[in-house]
């Protein structure tokens, strides 16, 4: 059995904390809990400076997850198997009635060709045929046999009744032979004469009822004649009834608009969907288009939500799309208190650290799990990123302690790591606006005031010239594109500690003059020693916004 999964994930737009501290907390507990499977995530693309450490460290990139929302894959699916289109519609119902099923999967090559339900089988007995529909429906002897619990003396049972009709083989001879046509099927009793009659007249299949006793005689003229040949023990009027029922499935079943769902949709959205349909039982698909299994609506009552750890945040608005329908276990985070709920207690870290590596650095030392050399570079290198190499004032001492000694794991320097890091976070230009914008964006909340802070941060300020100009034409249409009030990005000089604040919205200008006591300007504003988003601004604009 399969161990349950459960998703390590951080905020939209990750940064480099946010995607080293998911892998690393995914090991934790891999180390930690054999009862569950960690599987790190990340919700949104990756920006420069975090593919430079992944590449460094020889990481693959945990894989991209936009939606949480419970999907068909998290129901209990009825692993009921395909059957052949070729059974007959006896096997069919007795299938069904072992399975306790209404509905059977038609399946070829893993491909779903169509569905038989229960009410196709009451057509298929109560409905009126003529006396040629077996023909029709291309019947294979093999069907014959089975649905009459027959025994092949003679022919092939493997070919197929493709032409004539079905005649009782009763009467005088001159009767008989008028109503024997080429290729008929005749059910016949024990007389030998009508028995070779029948094979003369060149019928295609000969039934004996009542388990009569063939003659070699007629054995060999059915041989001759290529005549299949049966015997069955039920009698004559009971083998006419069963007949029908050798009839192959896909002649009754569903093969056009069938209704059917894919592991990855949504099942809210199934729900609407099949809330408007007749139907108990529908088939699931795979992404390659193969028949999975089924599921009825009850089905959908008992889905299974994804299970999440939350790193680096506990904003709703920062977490992935539809977080509300996942189930949370655990939030590892160093912000402040956002608006994320949660349906049940959870474990809940939250410290006043630079970074979440930070805290996960100390839970691996707590637990005395060691930190192996790779794991090591990417808590180092989170640090190193959060706390601009111990520059930000949210920097502390445990953080610098935990990036020092992680630096020793990994067996690199520091300084040499974080310079790589910048450098190669600082190269915008092949970047579009809007990905230079969405690599470091959060939304916050404050009354009935959304806003946005993106963060770009460079080794100087000749390349944060550059990216300003492109990027402030982006920040109206920004805001109706996110739909928040105002929006903010800070161009962050890490060598000179300082930020200049480009902005955009209606109170934008004046909030900004109001938390750091300045003129207002609709340029934008220097805020010399201004590095942290967290610590420096976020605060600032929040205390002004929460008097107002």
């Amino acid at each position: 059995m399969s161990k349950k999964q459960v998703w390590v994930v951080g905020h939209k737009h990750p940064d480099t904390d946010s995607v080293c501290a998911a892998i690393a907390y995914a090991n934790y507990k891999n180390a930690l809990d054999g009862e569950m499977t960690y599987i790190p995530k990340r919700a949104g693309s990756l920006n420069a400076e975090t593919v430079y450490v992944l590449n460094r460290f020889g990481v693959e990139a945990p894989e991209l997850v936009t939606d949480v929302g419970t999907q068909m894959r998290d129901i209990k699916i009825r692993r009921t198997e395909g059957v052949s289109s070729h059974i007959s519609m006896k096997k069919a119902w007795e299938m069904m009635k072992i399975l306790g099923v209404v509905t059977l999967p038609v399946v070829n090559d893993h491909k779903l060709e169509g569905l038989i339900v229960t009410g196709d089988i009451a057509k298929s007995y109560m409905d009126v045929y003529d006396n040629t529909i077996l023909s029709t429906a291309r019947t294979q002897y093999k069907n014959i046999i089975e649905t009459l619990e027959g025994q092949l003396l003679a022919g092939n049972e493997h070919a197929y009744f493709v032409r004539g009709k079905v005649v009782i083989g009763a009467g005088t001879p001159e009767g008989l032979a008028s109503s024997v046509a080429s290729d008929d099927l005749v059910l016949i009793g024990d007389g030998e004469d009508a028995q070779l009659l029948s094979i003369a007249s060149n019928c295609s299949c000969m039934v004996v009822t009542n388990g009569y006793e063939v003659s070699e005689k007629v054995m060999q003229a059915a041989k001759e004649r290529e005549v299949v040949l049966i015997s069955t023990p039920y009698d004559t009027f009971t083998a006419s009834r069963l007949l029908n029922q050798s009839i192959p499935i896909k002649y009754f079943m569903t093969k056009e608009d069938i209704i059917y769902f894919e592991e990855d949709d949504y099942v809210d959205d199934v729900r609407d969907t099949v809330a408007k349909i007749r139907h108990r039982d529908f088939p699931i698909l795979d992404e390659n288009q193969n028949y999975v299994g089924m599921f009825s609506r009850r089905n959908l009552m008992n889905a299974q939500k994804k299970k999440l750890i939350l790193v680096d945040h506990n904003e709703k608005s920062q977490a992935v799309t539809n977080i509300e329908e996942a189930e949370i276990l655990e939030i590892i985070d160093h912000h402040r208190l956002g608006s994320l709920e949660t349906m049940a207690p959870v474990y809940f870290r939250n410290q006043p650290l630079g970074c979440t590596s930070t805290i996960i650095y100390q839970m691996y030392k707590e637990k005395q799990i060691k930190i192996e050399k790779t794991v090591a570079g990417l808590m180092c290198a989170a640090i190193l990123s959060d706390t601009l190499m111990f520059r930000s004032p949210t920097c502390t001492e445990a953080d610098k302690d935990a990036a020092l000694e992680l630096a020793k794991l990994a067996e690199v320097d520091a300084e040499e790591l974080a310079l790589a890091m910048f450098e190669a976070g600082s190269d915008f230009s092949e970047k579009t606006e809007e990905e230079i914008l969405n690599q470091d964006f959060k939304i916050f909340h404050a009354g009935d005031i959304d806003f946005g802070v993106a963060q770009i941060s460079a080794m100087g300020r000749q390349e944060l010239d550059k990216v300003q100009k492109r990027i402030e034409p982006k920040l109206e249409r920004m805001l109706g594109e996110k739909q928040i009030q105002m929006i903010f990005v800070m161009l962050t000089d890490i060598l000179n500690e300082s930020t200049y604040l480009s902005y955009a919205g209606a109170d934008a200008a004046q909030l900004v003059a109001s938390a750091y006591h300045c003129e207002p300007s609709e340029a934008g504003v220097m805020l010399p020693g201004v590095v942290s988003r967290k610590k420096q601004l976020i605060p600032a604009l929040i205390n002004v916004l929460a008097e107002r």
